[in-house]
């Protein structure tokens, strides 16, 4: 049964991302609306961010992990190479956490 659901989500999948293909020249788009898609796309990354900075599962994720978020954030704002980014904000968040802080 996992199998067959596994098999149609496959197939639905694939044949969504193979409309978009076949019907990119067909679907005529209003000059506002091409011009609202990537901020729509940046919003919802955005949106997407925040949520899993936030919340753990429907529960808040306690204070570590969003400041950990925040100082990876500000790292990558100011150029910091990659793994700084990524060890510094893991850092943050695993010593709050060790301090007590959820």
């Amino acid at each position: 049964m996992l199998l067959v659901a596994i098999l149609v989500l496959a197939a639905g999948t694939y044949t969504i991302r193979l409309s978009g293909v076949l019907l990119r020249d067909r679907l005529e788009l209003s000059e506002p609306v091409q011009r609202l898609l990537p901020m729509a796309a940046a919003a919802l990354l955005a949106a997407l961010a925040g949520t899993a900075a936030l919340m753990a599962g429907s529960e808040f994720a306690g204070f570590a992990r969003p400041a950990g978020v925040l100082v990876g954030a500000l790292l990558a704002w100011r150029k910091a190479p990659f793994v700084i980014v990524v060890v510094a904000a893991a850092a943050v968040a695993a010593l709050l956490r060790l301090a007590g802080l959820p």
